[in-house]
């Protein structure tokens, strides 16, 4: 009887390690996605899908191409069809490798499919067992196959290269920083509505080999972002007009402003933001909603072009007045264009005030999206220049000028 036992746990555990093993793929089997692109078909009411595959034995660096292949790191491969799926299902058909998601970097869908309407992109890509919730999403006015398949920045790999666009969008602040997850939540949010980073071309890279003639070459850069309304792509914000939007959904870890000097409001002067603070707090009275907004940050000047004394209170208070009211402008125009232009709440105002006033909310909920354009916002902002200045004198020449005799 014992040794029956033993015998059967032994046939147990052989089994057990044969499932384990049974689903289990080679690398060497796989073709694994980096980048995808989403574009309008050629025949109406086509998709066109491409996807950006590293090819392993090009993407260690090496110079020359092993035999029989370009030496490109990347085979970038187009399929049309009816729907994404059926364009994707098409890529079998000339791969050697199995298709795999796990490693994408970045979904790029142009505008022109995104104004129709993305509800199939986000039903088939968090459908996907094999695709991260934490992979980038963003629209682009140019074809997404030619923006995944520029060579851009210092990476190998183009789809990775437009990935670590966002690694520091918290300080540049070209673009908020969106991913499939972030799409899908206010995809099925009753109040907010979707943001997508914006990405498009720039000539911007000058060729080593000719400095000579300026930058020739387009590079992928961030552009500001994309508003929809439901699925479907409404407007879009240029870089300039994010700093009102992104502090709605984002902590920011510094930021940059130009003001006019103190004493001569016709030369500029540009200050760093640090230490930034934003809080939105809803009011509830009488069945009006209304926000009070406040924005704190520390400045610290970076370039000026005029004589500047920060030991001079006059001087400090000023340059303070000076950026409160650069900043209270830059956020109230695009505030004012997010409410009356496009009535798409991509400031999460509606979830605000659903989280602070849960039965209230329930009156809202299915008229928000006429709510929202006419809720008052009050916004106050205050900047103070930093004590740790390293400069509080001019920078001025230290040659004497020299007296006419």
């Amino acid at each position: 009887m014992m040794k029956k036992t033993i015998l059967f746990h032994a046939l147990l555990s052989v089994v057990l390690l044969l499932g384990a093993c049974s689903g289990k793929r080679e690398i060497s089997d796989l073709a694994l996605v980096m980048a995808v692109g989403l574009d309008k078909g050629e025949k109406e009411g086509t998709v066109k899908v491409t996807a950006q595959v590293a090819r392993p034995a090009d993407a260690r660096g090496q110079t020359g191409a092993p035999s029989g292949q370009s030496g490109e790191p990347v085979w970038t491969v187009e399929t049309e069809g009816s729907s994404i799926f059926e364009a994707i299902r098409q890529m079998s058909s000339m791969s050697s490798r199995r298709v795999f998601w796990a490693h994408n970097f970045i979904i790029v869908i142009n505008e022109e499919v995104a104004k129709e309407g993305i509800g199939d992109v986000i039903d088939f890509f968090t459908r996907n067992p094999e695709l991260r919730m934490r992979t980038w999403v963003t629209v682009t006015p140019e074809k997404a196959n030619e923006v995944i398949s520029t060579v851009t920045s210092l990476e190998v790999i183009p789809g990775e290269a437009l990935a670590k666009l966002f690694r520091y969008t918290t300080i540049s602040n070209q673009a908020p920083r969106t991913v499939i997850m972030d799409l899908l939540s206010a995809y099925l949010s009753e109040s907010t509505e979707p943001l997508l980073a914006r990405v498009a071309f720039e000539t911007s890279k000058i060729d080593n080999k000719a400095p000579d003639k300026g930058a020739q070459t387009k590079q992928v850069v961030l552009a500001g972002a994309g508003i929809f309304k439901g699925d479907k792509l409404v407007g879009t914000l240029k870089p300039e007009e994010l700093r009102g939007l992104v502090l709605f959904r984002e902590k920011l870890d510094s930021g940059v402003a130009v003001v006019s000097c103190p004493d001569d409001p016709n030369t500029p002067l540009s200050v760093e933001l640090t230490n930034q603070s934003f809080n939105v707090k809803p009011k509830y009275k009488d069945g009006d909603i209304s926000y009070d907004a406040s924005f704190k940050a520390h400045i610290r000047v970076v370039e000026a072009g005029c004589s500047l004394d920060l030991s001079n209170k006059k001087h400090v208070k000023k340059l303070e007045d000076n950026v409160e009211k650069e900043l209270t402008s830059q956020i109230k125009t695009t505030v004012d264009k997010i409410q009356k232009d496009y009535g798409a709440d991509v400031l999460e105002l509606g979830k605000v005030f659903q989280n602070e006033y849960p039965y209230e909310w329930k009156h809202y909920a299915n008229s928000w999206d006429e709510v929202f354009p006419t809720v008052k916002i009050n916004l106050k902002v205050s900047a103070k220049v930093e004590s740790g200045s390293l400069l509080y004198k001019p920078t001025t020449s230290g040659k004497k000028e020299k007296k006419e005799e």
